[in-house]
């Protein structure tokens, strides 16, 4: 995703701007920070009290010049009214986060009101259609045929979620003024790989990457992907 994201914020601004970027759920900040040190202004809003208290330890380990660019704040996507005025960012992430939102639509419509003319909604959301990839792949036939007619999943907390549908998504963006602009799939090849299976080597993290980043950028494979990042741009 951040490849995908550094792609999207290139295209769309000069090379050196500094933007500002409002990161939703940002959980430990490692979005947040790794923006930050590439010169942007990055405002983290997480709802978790231990996600925050670990984003803030991170941050204090950064040179001051990188922590003078971050703010952290406590709160949830729902409230970002609240927090800060209309067109107060230039980007908006929100990833991993709608699928817990009891109420979508407000809070795309929300978070969409805080960019700027121009500006960039990134979100990535738990892709609805692919659904039965999961349990397949693991040889559970009974949970693939349930998830074929499911917009539900149990995420790896073993939390029940709602997944979301590109269509669905594609039309609520152009409802608030933010037309998809362009889409990806992420995790084709290795959703089903265990939490607790530590990174290949270095040269072989690299072949898997690219493979994903080609995959999730290629018809049919980015629309099996277990996760789906689209970019809307503020009109």
């Amino acid at each position: 995703m951040a490849r995908q994201l550094d792609e999207q914020i290139a295209g769309r601004y000069p090379v050196g701007q500094r933007l500002r970027i409002l990161d939703v759920g940002m959980g430990a900040g490692t979005q947040a920070l790794r923006l930050a040190r590439a010169g942007h202004t990055v405002t983290g809003l997480e709802s978790d009290a231990e996600l925050l208290k670990a984003a803030r330890e991170s941050l204090s380990t950064e040179p001051a010049g990188i922590r003078e660019r971050v703010r952290l704040i406590e709160g949830d996507g729902r409230e970002t009214g609240v927090h800060f005025l209309p067109g107060s960012f230039d980007v908006v992430l929100c990833h991993g986060v709608l699928m817990y939102a009891p109420d979508p639509d407000a809070m795309l419509a929300g978070l969409a009101r805080m960019l700027a003319p121009g500006g960039l909604l990134s979100l990535v959301v738990r892709n609805a259609e692919a659904l039965a990839m999961r349990p397949g792949l693991a040889g559970d036939w009974a949970g693939a045929t349930a998830a074929f007619d499911s917009d539900v999943y149990t995420d790896r907390t073993g939390q029940k979620v709602r997944a979301d549908r590109l269509d669905t998504l594609t039309s609520a963006l152009a409802g608030i003024a933010a037309p998809l602009h362009a889409w990806y799939g992420v995790r084709v090849f290795t959703d089903g790989v265990a939490n607790d299976v530590g990174l290949p080597a270095a040269e072989e993290l690299e072949r898997l990457l690219a493979a994903e980043d080609r995959a999730g950028r290629t018809e049919p494979y980015r629309r099996i992907a277990a996760l789906l990042h689209l970019c809307g741009v503020r009109g």
